[in-house]
């Protein structure tokens, strides 16, 4: 087995523990043949990944939170490589999630969107968002929830998305921060921290928990 063997091998161990099966070979070359280096990370509130492009010495680079279910994982690893293979050609000359990004995304994804692959909801939502994909796959209501029908880290069921509670149910949210839900403003609903007073919009699709009153 030569070297490339060997890293390819090495990858798509890693990369099983993260990602559907039908993905690793490619994945784990394309790790290689775009030369980066795939981080796992700590839960973020604020995103599922980023890419950062080389700098000081220091590689291509892409973060993906480690509690993400293996579809979540796999379209938000997807997404990142489509911001390297979009730098490589453009650098900044280009929007972030112009149509430059756009078109990497979707010839990086169609040759994943079959249906002995995919589970046919998430096929369906996948090709439904590469119509026009939006600057998170977390943004689109209809593909977030298709992918949340796969998570199990939540075993005890402590977690409900916002949208099923009802206005004016207090929430914590990341665990110690107490809110409570207000009226939907377009896509997001307004909601107050109790202890500061300060309005926040939250996506229907947050995860939250009940607050119980001591």
């Amino acid at each position: 087995m030569d070297l490339r063997q060997q890293q390819i091998a090495r990858n798509s161990e890693i990369l099983r523990k993260y990602i559907p099966e039908f993905a690793v070979p490619t994945i784990a070359r394309w790790i290689i043949e775009f030369d980066f280096k795939l981080k796992i990370t700590k839960e973020r509130s604020t995103k599922l990944g980023d890419y950062t492009a080389p700098h000081n010495g220091l590689n291509h680079t892409i973060t993906i939170n480690h509690n993400l279910n293996p579809y979540s994982f796999f379209v938000t690893l997807v997404h990142e490589i489509a911001h390297l293979k979009t730098y490589t050609r453009y650098r900044n000359s280009v929007m972030p999630h112009g149509a430059e990004w756009k078109q990497a995304f979707r010839d990086l994804m169609y040759p994943f969107l079959d249906p002995d692959h995919l589970p046919l909801d998430v096929l369906y939502a996948l090709r439904k968002y590469l119509q026009n994909p939006a600057a998170a796959s977390c943004s689109d209501a209809t593909l977030m929830r298709t992918l949340k029908l796969y998570d199990t880290h939540d075993t005890n069921g402590h977690l409900i998305l916002l949208e099923h509670l009802p206005f004016r149910t207090q929430f914590l949210y990341n665990g110690s921060r107490v809110f409570e839900k207000g009226e939907k403003l377009r896509k997001r609903f307004r909601c107050r921290e109790l202890s500061s007073g300060t309005v926040y919009l939250f996506s229907p699709l947050a995860e939250v928990e009940v607050f119980e009153k001591g």
